[in-house]
C-alpha cells in the first residue's frame, strides 16, 4: 500500500487504535493512566477532523474513504459510550441508544452507497436542505462532535482517581451530564433526516 496516497485513511484507521489505548488505560485506576486517557482522547477526536483534512488537501477523498471515515466513528463512539455504563459513569441507555442509531442509519446508507451516494459530500444521499444542514453541515458536525469530546473528556475527569476536588463537585458533574445529554441528542436527531429521506432509496421508479 502507497502510504502517501493513503494518509488520510491511515489517519482514520489509527484513531481507533489511539482510542483503545485510551480506554484501556481507564481500567488502571491511577491518576496517572486516567490523565493520559484523557490526553490521547483529544488526540483520538482530533484525528477526527485530520484525516478529512488531509483528504481535501492532498486530493484523497474517496467512497472508500468515506466509509472508514463514518467506520472509524462508530467504533470510537460506541467503544467509549459502553465502557462508560460498564464502568458505571452513566446508564446503559446512552451506549444502547448509540448502537440502535448506528445501525439504523449505518444500513441506510449502505443501500444509498450502492446506489452511487454517500454520508456527505457532492454524491450526499440527503436532497432536502434541512436534511443537508442537520447532517453534513459544517455548524452540525462540529457541534456534535464537540459536544461528544466534552461529555467523554468531562466523564473521565470527574472519575480521575485522587482527584477528590473534581470529583466531589455537584456542579462539575452536571455540567458533564448536560454534555453527556447534548451529545447523545444530537446521535439521534442527524439520525432524523437519514430514516425520513430513507424511502427513495428503496423507490423502483
Amino acid at each position: 500500500m502507497n502510504i502517501k496516497n493513503n494518509l488520510a485513511n491511515i489517519v482514520s484507521i489509527s484513531r481507533v487504535f489511539v482510542a483503545y489505548v485510551a480506554i484501556a488505560l481507564l481500567y488502571e485506576q491511577t491518576t496517572w493512566a486516567y490523565l493520559i486517557s484523557f490526553i490521547l482522547t483529544i488526540v483520538a477526536f482530533s484525528m477526527d477532523g485530520l484525516d478529512g483534512y488531509l483528504a481535501r488537501k492532498l486530493n484523497q477523498s474517496s467512497e472508500w474513504g468515506s466509509v472508514l471515515d463514518i467506520l472509524g466513528d462508530r467504533i470510537v463512539e460506541i467503544s467509549y459510550w459502553t465502557v462508560f455504563a460498564v464502568m458505571g459513569w452513566i446508564s446503559i441507555i446512552f451506549p444502547l441508544i448509540c448502537v440502535a442509531r448506528a445501525f439504523t442509519t449505518d444500513g441506510i446508507r449502505s443501500v444509498a452507497l450502492s446506489k452511487g451516494m454517500t454520508a456527505f459530500g457532492e454524491k450526499s444521499m440527503q436532497s432536502t436542505s434541512w436534511g443537508k444542514f442537520i447532517c453534513a453541515s459544517r455548524f452540525m458536525r462540529i457541534s456534535y462532535a464537540v459536544a461528544k469530546v466534552l461529555a467523554f473528556l468531562l466523564l473521565i475527569a470527574v472519575n480521575t482517581p485522587g482527584m477528590e476536588l473534581w470529583r466531589g463537585t455537584p456542579v462539575l458533574h452536571i455540567i458533564t451530564m448536560i454534555f453527556v445529554w447534548a451529545a447523545i441528542i444530537f446521535c439521534v436527531v442527524r439520525a432524523i433526516p437519514v430514516i425520513v429521506e430513507s424511502p427513495k432509496l428503496f423507490n423502483k421508479d
